[in-house]
C-alpha cells in the first residue's frame, strides 16, 4: 500500500528496520514513564512475529507496529510507533487500517490494544477508529498507567 509517498511493507519482526524502530519507540517510552520500572517493560519484549508493518518513505523505515494472537478470534495491536519527524501524516491510522484488514484476512474478529494514560494523542486516534475503553486484560491488571481498549473488526 502507497499513500502520499509512504509505502507500508508486511513483514516479520525479524526485519532489522522493525528492530531499530522498536528501540525507537522504548527510549520514548522510557523517558516518558520512566517511573513504570522494568517490570512493566516485561510485557513490550520483541517476540517473533509473523504480523509486522513498517512504513517506509524514501526507503527509510520511519513508523512500525504489529499484532499477535490473544485469541482465536482476537488479535492484540502492539508496538505502533511513529518516527517524531513523521508524526502528523496519518501513519498511525494508515498502520492500523492495515492491521485491522490483515487481522480480517485471518479471520479475526477482534482488536485489543493497551496503550499508557499520557498517550492522548494514540487514545485519540484509536478513540476516532471506533475502538472504546475497556477492562484492562493480562498482562494489564492492576496497572493504573494502562488504558485498554477494544473493538469489532
Amino acid at each position: 500500500m502507497v499513500q502520499d509517498n509512504f509505502k507500508i511493507v508486511r513483514t516479520t519482526s525479524e526485519n532489522p528496520d522493525f528492530a531499530q524502530l522498536v528501540a525507537l519507540l522504548d527510549a520514548s517510552l522510557w523517558a516518558s514513564y520512566p517511573h513504570l520500572g522494568s517490570d512493566y517493560w516485561g510485557n513490550n519484549i520483541l517476540e517473533i512475529n509473523p504480523n509486522v508493518l513498517i512504513v517506509y518513505q524514501n526507503d527509510i523505515a520511519v513508523s512500525c507496529s504489529c499484532f499477535k494472537k490473544k485469541d482465536a478470534k482476537t488479535i492484540e495491536i502492539k508496538r505502533m510507533f511513529v518516527a517524531d519527524n513523521f508524526r502528523g501524516n496519518g501513519l498511525a491510522q494508515m498502520m492500523l487500517t492495515e492491521l485491522e484488514s490483515w487481522a480480517r484476512d485471518l479471520n479475526f474478529t477482534r482488536s485489543i490494544l493497551e496503550t499508557l494514560n499520557k498517550q492522548e494523542s494514540a487514545i485519540k486516534m484509536y478513540s476516532k477508529s471506533g475502538y472504546v475503553i475497556i477492562a484492562n486484560y493480562e498482562p494489564y491488571l492492576g496497572r493504573t498507567a494502562s488504558i485498554c481498549m477494544g473493538k469489532d473488526i
